[in-house]
């Protein structure tokens, strides 16, 4: 499938000035990136990429921004027989407790399905938010392949230059 429209993201503060590096996913590992791996983790809706920046405790400092996104090669989850050929289903994407697993094997089993949806030409995958609180209608989108032009344009909407670099005199 494809997407195009808008895309949320709610980062860490540490990661503001970096809002297109995937950086902090590579350094840590995702749900469906392992450690090495960049990825951006998106969402379709401003109140799910809230929900998915502040998963634990109480609401955390979070920076909110937004992308216009034309991604060609998209991988929709939400299909159970798709996700089948993979190995893979709702359940396992769903699984809690993928963070034990990475540690226990070095990879989760989201994650391998990840490096294989990448090595198939896919440019992102379409999913379910888990975040607490989040319903079947709260979407994510996971970047893997990420420019700023066609196949997978990603441009950040920063019309008045709040993200440019600080000139200290």
């Amino acid at each position: 499938m494809r997407y195009e429209g808008k895309l949320y993201r709610a980062l860490n503060p540490v990661y503001a000035r970096e809002p297109l590096s995937g950086r902090g996913a590579a350094l840590h590992g995702g749900r469906f990136n392992p450690r090495g791996l960049p990825a951006l983790y998106a969402s379709l809706a401003v109140t799910t990429a809230i929900k998915e920046a502040n998963q634990a405790g109480t609401l955390q400092p979070t920076m909110l921004v937004s992308y216009e996104a034309e991604i060609a090669k998209v991988f929709d989850s939400r299909d159970e027989a798709a996700l089948e050929p993979f190995r893979m289903s709702t359940a396992g994407l769903a699984d809690p407790g993928w963070r034990d697993r990475m540690k226990e094997r070095g990879k989760a089993p989201t994650q391998i399905f990840a490096e294989v949806l990448v090595e198939q030409g896919f440019h992102a995958l379409l999913v379910r938010s888990f975040a607490r609180g989040a319903s079947d209608d709260d979407l994510n989108l996971v970047l893997w392949r990420w420019e700023e032009k066609a196949p997978s344009r990603l441009i950040l909407i920063d019309d008045e230059g709040r993200l440019a670099p600080i000139e200290l005199t």
